[in-house]
């Protein structure tokens, strides 16, 4: 009785471990760009330049929507051929590629606006124009209110608090679905009490009806970080 040949994937997975490790480089890369266009504006250097830095951050846009069309175009091969359980080994390049091909296809210029991380670029940039007295460009539009609302309790304040800590921040993170900051320790130890006695994890600011705070939404606010350090380098010039 002859045996049905078995096709073996761990090459496969092998790749696509090293391809999922080149996300991971995109990542970063596009954080390294974030913080050189922050630089750039806070120095008031060349707008051209921070220009540059925005058609660098689609360029990773670009890149990252690739990769990722690629990975899945090779996951959803493999899962196919795996449910086939056909007896005689396929084109696996073929039919890759085919199955990129068909998902560029799809692609259009509003994808890479919608990368997350473009859209963070973006923001921070405006938050930074709007902290050094910048005017924003007509793309990106006026300053946003809430922005605007932020810098202005801030600068009355003179104080950066975490709603937790009740002491300045020192590595704030920004909540993306309430938009409330806070100390990352303090947030994380937070989420992670509540979560230990089966809680839901409110947003601790007062009057946020965020009911449900995850690590995942929470991201470094580079720019709150750096008029943080702003102020206290000020405020210890005029001591």
């Amino acid at each position: 009785m002859s045996r049905q040949p078995l096709i073996s994937f761990s090459g496969v997975d092998a790749c696509l471990s090293s391809l999922k490790t080149c996300k991971t480089y995109i990542n970063t890369g596009m954080d390294v760009t974030t913080n050189v266009a922050l630089d750039l504006v806070e120095n008031h250097n060349d707008l051209e330049e921070i220009t540059t830095m925005k058609e660098v951050m689609l360029e990773y846009a670009v890149m990252n929507r690739e990769l990722s069309h690629y990975v899945q175009a090779v996951e959803d091969t493999v899962k196919q051929i795996k449910q086939e359980k056909s007896e005689v080994v396929p084109d696996l390049r073929h039919l890759v590629m085919e199955r990129f091909r068909n998902l560029e296809s799809k692609n259009c210029n509003a994808d890479l606006q919608r990368n997350e991380k473009v859209v963070l670029f973006k923001d921070q940039i405006k938050q930074m124009k709007a902290q050094v007295g910048i005017q924003p460009d007509a793309e990106e539009g006026p300053a946003l209110e809430q922005v605007d609302e932020d810098i202005a309790v801030t600068q009355s304040q003179r104080k950066f608090i975490c709603p937790i800590t009740q002491e300045e921040m020192k590595k704030p993170v920004r909540n993306k679905i309430c938009g409330h900051t806070y100390e990352e320790e303090a947030i994380l130890e937070h989420i992670r009490r509540r979560q230990q006695h089966k809680k839901k994890v409110n947003c601790p600011q007062v009057g946020c009806n965020n009911r449900e705070v995850r690590k995942a939404d929470l991201v470094f606010d580079e720019v709150l970080k750096r008029t943080i350090d702003i102020w206290s380098k000020g405020s210890q010039a005029t001591q």
